[in-house]
């Protein structure tokens, strides 16, 4: 650790880190650390965990996998804190957690000092966003986003013209304007006459930029404060609402014709926000949409989408930061309804301004890229289905849980006892050097085993199903962390998500969270709801209808996957397998066996299986071999015979990873693009890596937009028929209903047809359906 102020250098060896963070292994300070998160690296941890709460914890209980499997005997809001944030605190230990396994891309001798390229490094600190450094080197003038703004702005005009920027120069960007070097026009509406006036200019618009401001970040619980619009750059209008609930709704009820015009598209920046806001208290947003958010993140994908970055980033304009209106985040922090309304109408004004100036600048870019299509017929017109979604939530059944939670720690006692027995002593099973030593110290069931960069032995879950068919203590070891896994973040934490007004859970979904179109949920993430094995499959029991008039309908897209990339490799035996309702699995298995399907084997017809899923996520003979635990010379077999029976597969991966190489990008059908900045690195390892998200990421993104699609058409074809059914959940290519009793014959026959034609391909799109009194029965 160098020395401050001229003092010693100090060297921390495993005794000094022990002693100053109150451990006994030197791998508990990253539990440590995860819990107590850290705001400079954007680690959440868990709320109203301190350091020394944290170091407590994790002195007492080991881990912070054993202290959620030990919450219960936590007490009062600490045992609260940790229950309520277990996502937190595993998302948190994983990315605290350093990757000592990372690949790289070069050679000691590259790593010699020599004099750098100002502007390389100019650009690069720029990139990474490394101000401060930034500011060491180059002086005060540097700033990150300005940099980056100004290569923004040269590539977006070397795109539309490049022989008139021939002589761009690289001279200093123009310093960042702000609110007070701009010419604008902002006004506070206050009465109903200049409400009506405001109204009455709205109406005449093709389209208009609008925004909320709230008492909180929490769409279905904060109240609305005031609307901002904006028609025109430098044009903002900021409409007051009052404390009194009553006033309030009938101010949002004035703006209703206007919000529910087909004909004028109504711009924002993260509209699924304001129009869950809106239609908890009574007001539904209708007609088209474009969302700045989503829109960036279809033109960089991997780039952050806030409204302040993206500000600088395009229009070289620092917004109000809402911190100089409400402080920073902790106990003493504002809302909204605290700040003078003056303050306010300028902030919320000035928003609605610069998200209609980025709409205009953002626009024609994504156009130019070709990804307009999938914004404004994928993603801007999922927006609506999802706050419908949310709003309507799914019910869950309290009791079910209880009891399935009983059930689960009786049987984690049991496996308890069993793993004691097969030990020969009772340890602390979820502690990972106390079992590393039972596995492989005292059982030997590894020579040399895997070891973690803190020297303990490795005892992940993969490497535990490595060993499973050594002794049956791996076994119980697998079920005991699948069921306290099952308890303590499923059966324990899903009733504290129930909403207390609807007794139903409203999870959100995120749709820029991923490159690959794929949405996540969260609050709770009901993506993770186990399906693969019965005791995890239990927990969906507990998802129940309304009420006695409904019942919980499942509609699933089959093999999606592997039916998209018959469709994008033009496999002609693939594509008439499915064209036949044939079984792709036993068809394959035959194939790479070279037997008739009637001989298949149900073990021939696994490992085809496999295979199948496997080539789509660029499995090597290696891999295969671990996965189906065969020798390499069988995993070589299967894995040639494939491309030799699908030889469409494989001229699709080759030609799919020739375009990326050449293009730096790939596609989905709709025209989704995943960049792949490493597909032509030096390094063998990375290029493998960026290749293998070439061959997965137009399949898998173009079955998420498939499944978008048809979450579309099923919403607009319920809302059309006037139905009682409700679109409840989507957890991967599943979507969940309430169905109501008397529109079964017609409901399902319309939510299949939706489905099956969400997108026109030449392979069918098969929907498998199943109804029953809770989710379970009707999966």
């Amino acid at each position: 650790k160098p020395g401050r102020k001229g003092g010693e250098v100090e060297i921390l060896g495993v005794p000094e880190v022990l002693a100053k963070w109150e451990v006994s292994q030197v791998a508990q300070v990253i539990d440590i650390l995860g819990l107590m998160g850290d705001s400079s690296d954007n680690i959440p941890g868990v709320p109203g965990i301190g350091p020394k709460t944290a170091q407590k914890l994790i002195a007492e209980y080991g881990s912070i996998e054993s202290l959620i499997a030990s919450s219960a005997q936590l007490k009062g809001s600490q045992k609260q804190k940790i229950q309520d944030g277990v996502e937190q605190a595993t998302l948190s230990k994983k990315l605290v957690t350093i990757q000592c396994d990372v690949p790289h891309a070069v050679e000691i001798d590259d790593l010699r000092w020599h004099d750098y390229d100002n502007k390389k490094l100019k650009d690069l600190l720029s990139e990474l966003e490394f101000d401060t450094i930034g500011k060491r080197i180059f002086g005060k003038s540097f700033s990150s986003s300005a940099s980056r703004a100004a290569v923004v702005r040269k590539k977006r005009e070397q795109e539309i013209q490049a022989t008139l920027f021939d002589n761009l120069s690289d001279e200093a960007p123009p310093a960042e304007k702000t609110i007070h070097d701009v010419v604008h026009d902002y006004k506070i509406i206050r009465t109903e006459q200049e409400r009506a006036e405001l109204i009455a200019q709205l109406q005449t618009c093709r389209e208009f930029c609008f925004d909320t401001e709230t008492t909180g970040v929490e769409a279905k619980t904060a109240l609305p404060v005031g609307l901002a619009f904006s028609m025109a750059a430098g044009q903002g209008f900021y409409v007051v609402c009052p404390e009194q609930v009553g006033e309030t709704k009938q101010i949002l009820g004035e703006f209703r014709d206007v919000l529910q015009n087909d004909s004028i598209t109504k711009v924002g920046h993260n509209l699924k926000f304001d129009l869950t806001l809106l239609k908890w208290h009574g007001l539904e947003v209708r007609g088209p949409l474009m969302d700045t958010m989503l829109a960036h993140s279809m033109k960089e994908p991997e780039m952050r989408h806030g409204l302040d970055y993206l500000a600088k980033l395009y229009l070289n304009y620092r917004p109000i930061k809402i911190e100089q209106l409400i402080g920073e985040r902790g106990d003493g922090q504002l809302n909204m309804r605290d700040v003078p309304i003056e303050r306010v109408g300028e902030y919320a004004a000035e928003d609605a301004d610069i998200t209609l100036q980025l709409a205009n600048v953002i626009r024609p870019d994504i156009d130019r890229q070709g990804v307009s299509s999938v914004c404004y017929e994928v993603e801007c017109p999922l927006v609506p289905v999802l706050v419908d979604m949310e709003y309507e939530g799914i019910r869950i059944d309290k009791q079910a849980l209880k009891t399935y939670a009983s059930g689960l720690e009786a049987f984690i006692e049991e496996l308890r006892a069993q793993i004691f027995a097969e030990a020969g002593h009772e340890f602390n099973i979820d502690s990972p050097k106390q079992l590393g030593v039972v596995l492989y110290e005292e059982l030997h069931l590894e020579k040399n085993p895997k070891k973690t960069a803190t020297g303990q032995y490795s005892t992940r879950e993969t490497e535990l199903e490595r060993l499973a068919n050594r002794h049956q203590i791996i076994a119980n070891i697998l079920d005991y962390r699948n069921a306290v896994k099952l308890k303590s973040v499923y059966a324990d934490q899903l009733p504290n998500f129930v909403d207390p007004r609807t007794g139903r859970i409203h999870t959100e979904y995120d749709q820029a969270w991923t490159t690959t179109g794929r949405m996540q949920s969260k609050n709770p993430n009901l993506q993770t709801i186990p399906i693969r094995k019965p005791r995890g499959r239990e927990i969906r029991a507990a998802f129940v209808p309304r009420d006695e008039n409904y019942l919980i309908l499942s509609a699933d897209y089959s093999q999606i996957e592997l039916r998209v990339m018959a469709e994008l490799s033009g496999d002609e035996a693939m594509i008439a397998a499915f064209q036949q309702d044939q079984d792709i699995h036993r068809i394959t298995a035959a194939k790479v066996y070279h037997v008739d399907q009637a001989d298949v084997t149900r073990k021939m017809r696994d490992k085809a299986k496999t295979v199948n899923f496997g080539i789509i996520y660029g499995i090597s003979a290696f891999g295969l071999q671990q996965r189906l635990n065969i020798p390499r010379a069988e995993a070589n077999d299967l894995i040639h015979n494939y491309f030799e029976k699908y030889p469409g597969v494989q001229r699709y991966i080759d030609q799919t990873i020739a375009f990326a190489r050449e293009n730096g990008y790939v596609q989905t059908r709709t025209g989704r693009r995943r960049y792949l900045r490493d597909i032509n690195s030096k390094s063998r390892t990375v290029a493998n890596a960026a290749e293998r998200l070439a061959m997965n990421s137009p399949i898998q993104g173009t079955a998420a937009d498939i499944l978008k699609l048809a979450m579309i058409r099923v919403h607009r074809a319920l809302k059309e028929g006037n139905y009682q059914t409700k679109m409840l959940l989507t957890v991967h290519d599943e979507i969940v209903f309430d169905l109501h009793r008397s529109e079964q014959d017609t409901v399902i026959p319309l939510i299949r047809e939706c489905m099956s034609n969400a997108m026109k391909m030449s392979v069918p799109l098969k929907v498998e359906t199943g109804v029953g009194n809770n989710w379970l029965e009707a999966h």
